[in-house]
């Protein structure tokens, strides 16, 4: 890249970054954090490609003096636990949109081969599912108690094994992402695919509404954070597919701390679902009403939270 290029790609995030030294005292930690990584990945550029230029000495001055007032001024409180989740998370959210929405299309698109497979040969879910799962369903079915599987063991073992699974899930979407972001949509694929054939077979058997009332209870928090947790994953490897005018690992990076961030942010979710479907998924025998206010109030906190609290904090 010519240099002359390089600077009219970068000049405006450049004055930007002058301005936050100026108003070091009115900037969050977090956006003077941000902006000491974008200055110092250009200041690396610069100096493997133009190491004797102005541009090269005047990025290490405007990074020296970030360095400075971050060092100079960084307090760790607890309240930055508030504003993590308050603040951090949502403009996070804001930047990995793109991601976000790529993450929601690749499980919708899997749901449906799910929903399809398990229409042209109902046999499908026995391979997704696994025999045993499909049989004792069957089973449970012709008890007259579809959603038994809920129910199986104490309410408590249940919230703490569903808990850290669906984190470990979340953090292995993200990992994945490593592998140029093929692996985070590997999951995303298997996760739709199975739920898409799950719902696909109790309808099949009359009780779609049964089971979508039982599924979804939990589900609109874990599904939605499986896919926040691919956005994550694919924001970690787009840093490396996409690096744009920054060094490749440098970029990698970059995207591999946006992306933690938004995985962590996640985790309540996964808690939460936990202990929904721990303590009143199995209440099978609750009004519908009741259920179906608890899912429009989980699925109403999503769409806030990721979507529409994420714009109001877009800088």
């Amino acid at each position: 890249m010519k240099e002359v290029t390089f600077i009219r790609q970068n000049i405006e995030k450049w004055r930007s970054a002058e301005l936050v030294v100026d108003a070091v005292g009115e900037t969050e930690a977090t956006q003077l954090a941000d902006t000491y990584i974008d200055v110092t990945s250009d200041l690396a550029f610069a100096q493997t490609h133009y190491p004797e230029s102005k541009i090269t000495r005047y990025l290490n001055n405007l990074a020296s003096a970030l360095h400075n007032e971050i060092y100079r001024s960084q307090r760790y409180r607890w309240s930055r636990l508030v504003t993590f989740w308050t603040d951090e998370v949502p403009r996070t959210m804001w930047e990995a949109r793109r991601e976000l929405l790529t993450s929601f299309i690749i499980f919708l698109a899997s749901a449906l081969v799910g929903m399809l497979s398990q229409l042209f040969d109902p046999e499908f879910c026995r391979i997704i599912l696994g025999d045993n799962y499909v049989d004792m369903t069957l089973q449970n079915i012709a008890n007259g108690k579809p959603m038994a599987v809920y129910n199986g063991d104490p309410e408590s073992d249940m919230f703490s094994m569903i808990t850290l699974n669906n984190v470990k899930v979340s953090f292995v979407t993200f990992v994945l992402g490593v592998f140029t972001s093929i692996g985070t949509g590997f999951i995303l694929f298997q996760n739709g695919v199975m739920l898409g054939s799950f719902q696909t077979f109790f309808a099949q058997h009359g009780l779609l509404w049964q089971s979508a009332l039982a599924v979804w209870l939990h589900g609109t928090l874990e599904i939605s954070a499986i896919i926040v947790a691919g956005a994550a994953g694919i924001a970690m490897g787009n840093g490396w597919l996409f690096p744009g005018t920054y060094p490749r690992l440098v970029s990698f990076r970059r995207g591999a701390r946006r992306g933690l961030r938004i995985v962590v942010g996640a985790v309540p979710l996964f808690v939460v679902a936990g202990f929904i479907e721990g303590f009143f998924t199995r209440h099978t025998e609750w009004p519908d009403l009741l259920r179906l206010s608890i899912i429009l109030c989980s699925l109403a906190f999503v769409i806030y939270y990721y979507i529409v609290l994420p714009k109001k904090k877009k800088p």
